[in-house]
């Protein structure tokens, strides 16, 4: 199941990977290739590059590497085919399912987002232009939202009685139930899911509009405070994040994302000038969550009572850490302020709650240091044993050493005791410093060797090098099974994809550098090279000759091969010595000149 090969192949072609890029990071043009800093890591030295002409990318920083549909993949957290149908869709490419099923399916998801989309506009709308909206817009005013505000949030309102929306949209049953909009009562007519609510439009990472969170008013007799649309077709609040549309960019440009629990907290962090906020939708912050948040930041900044949630939180916080590879901390809040309300009463202490974010484990082993008795000796026992249980919830004993020796200090209690109390509690390894080695270990090699150069001219300069080369020319064994990959294979991908891991990797790699060499000159060193090991073989065999007649013939081989190398190092004698010496090889090897 799927989409047609050929319009997947048609779609690589038309589209521009640089402009795809660009919508998440600068490129400048570097000779034939372009350049940047990478998108899917931090970093303050550009690593990251572009071949526009094959359209694929690599990062010699982190080691991501793919072509237009891959970045569409990773950065938009799509599955092959929704990213071939987003790239469709921005390159205006009509589009052909291997399956009818499967594309009814995405077709009629793709419906039930422009219903939804439908009722963001008419809610919206009302909210900006209907007088039974007024007690709304008090409200939003309030709360220090001005109309640009409401107008780049989209801010709605969702009137009292049971059907407004309803009316207004006109869909079929089976429309109006899979979007989310409301339901059928039992007499089979259409009914609002929401009523009488501020509504905040909740929209997927690429800006389609899923669902609603709705909030109640002030005076409402509903003790609900928020009510969110139910999971459906197209949104599922355990994998949603709100904002996440509107941040991503900023998010990937400071690798870091603060996560808080509501919609107005994230508007407060954006009029703060932090926009780089999400919120779980009703929910707590799931694996789903973190998954799709490690696509974009490596550190997560909770802006919420992480120490509220307790020990069970703890374990699952550190999992992810490890499996994930992310740094959690944790925003250093005063005790009972929203974020939202911070943002408008001290917009600086909200950015300084961020700045002085503590590690999850600082943050609760210091909240119980500072909640404890530490003016008595059994006060500071105490203090110190909630502490100590806290720490022995992390998977690393190096990390658990240093917080024990900590809490010694400040409880004023012996190390080897608190050492010894904490050896009773769980003890699990971790294989963080295997993933920072992982990390550290990408980074791009300083200089190319004469056969990595030639394999690069081979990608984008094929015609001019490849009647200078030959199999024979690679000593190296990688770079011989890439070479005989690259000229055996005429389409780049197909020469990725048949190189597997290791080949693909490095062609890849190769695929996005610049070569400015001389062709000619990169097989003259390679020719040399290989007239250096000839000279080499030659003299460990005129060691073990005996005969007159073989010591003869090897000295005159010798002497051949010498004046190659001279003519090698001659500009003028360079190129006709190169082509030369492939018609010896060919003629040597059997092979007609």
């Amino acid at each position: 199941m799927g989409i047609v090969d050929e319009d997947i192949v048609r779609l690589r072609d038309s589209a521009d990977i640089v402009q795809v890029i660009t919508q998440y990071t600068q490129l400048k043009r570097v000779g034939r290739r372009f350049s940047g800093l990478c998108p899917f890591h931090g970093e303050k030295s550009p690593s990251f590059s572009v071949n526009s002409e094959e359209g694929l990318y690599y990062c010699f920083g982190c080691g991501v590497k793919g072509d237009v549909i891959t970045f569409v993949r990773e950065k938009e957290q799509l599955d092959f085919v929704g990213a071939v149908e987003w790239l469709a869709n921005k390159f205006n490419i009509q589009l052909r399912y291997t399956d009818k099923d499967e594309g009814e399916d995405r077709k009629r998801k793709a419906r039930l987002h422009g219903f939804i989309e439908r009722a963001v506009d008419w809610y919206h709308d009302r909210l900006l232009t209907s007088p039974d909206a007024g007690a709304a817009r008090g409200y939003l005013r309030q709360r220090g939202y001005d109309g640009d505000t409401v107008r780049t949030y989209r801010i709605g309102y969702a009137p009292e009685g049971w059907d407004h929306l309803a009316r207004a949209m006109k869909l079929t049953d089976r429309d109006w139930i899979d979007s989310g909009l409301g339901n059928l009562n039992r007499h089979g007519g259409k009914y609002d899911f929401f009523r009488d609510r501020v509504l905040f439009p909740i929209f997927d990472a690429q800006g389609q509009a899923m669902g609603f969170g709705g909030r109640i008013l002030p005076g409402s007799t509903d003790n609900r405070k928020y009510v969110n649309s139910a999971d459906s077709a197209v949104y599922n609040k355990s994998r949603v994040l709100y904002g996440l549309n509107w941040a991503k960019t900023t998010i990937v440009e400071q690798d870091e994302v603060i996560v808080c629990e509501g919609y107005t907290d994230v508007i407060g962090f954006a009029t703060a000038g932090l926009p780089r906020a999400v919120a779980t939708c009703g929910t707590a912050l799931t694996e789903d969550h973190v998954r799709l948040l490690s696509k974009f930041a490596r550190r997560v900044v909770l802006a919420f009572d992480a120490d509220a949630a307790g020990q069970n939180a703890a374990a699952r916080f550190y999992e992810w850490e490890r499996k994930h590879d992310l740094d959690v901390a944790v925003a250093d809040l005063p005790d009972g302020v929203d974020p939202g309300d911070l943002a408008r009463s001290d917009p600086a202490r909200l950015a300084q709650a961020v700045d002085r974010a503590k590690p999850f484990l600082a943050f609760r082993v210091d909240r119980s240091l500072r909640s404890g008795d530490l003016a008595t000796v059994e006060g500071r026992a105490r203090t110190a044993e909630s502490a100590l249980a806290m720490v022995a919830e992390h998977p690393d004993p190096l990390v658990r050493d240093q917080y024990a020796m900590d809490i010694a200090g400040r409880c004023r209690i012996e190390p080897d005791l608190i050492r010894k109390q904490l050896a009773a509690g769980p003890s699990v390894s971790s294989d963080r410093a295997v993933l920072d080695l992982r990390h550290q270990s990408r980074r791009r090699t300083d200089g190319d060797t004469p056969e990595l150069e030639a394999l690069k001219l081979l990608i984008c300069r094929r015609d001019e090098i490849i009647e200078n080369l030959a199999p024979e020319l690679f000593l190296d064994e990688l770079c011989a099974n890439v070479y005989h990959v690259l000229a055996t294979t005429p389409n780049l991908h197909e020469a990725i994809e048949l190189g597997g891991s290791e080949l693909g990797e490095l062609i890849q790699r190769l695929a996005v550098e610049e070569s400015e060499a001389d062709p000619v000159d990169v097989a003259s060193l390679l020719w040399r090279r290989y007239l250096e090991s000839c000279i080499d073989e030659a003299r460990r065999r005129a060691r073990g000759a005996v005969l007159p007649s073989d010591i003869a013939e090897i000295s005159s081989q010798q002497s051949w091969y010498k004046q190659q190398l001279v003519d090698l190092s001659d500009t003028d004698r360079k190129a006709p010595a190169v082509a030369g010496l492939l018609a010896w090889l060919r003629q040597d090897s059997g092979e007609e000149s």
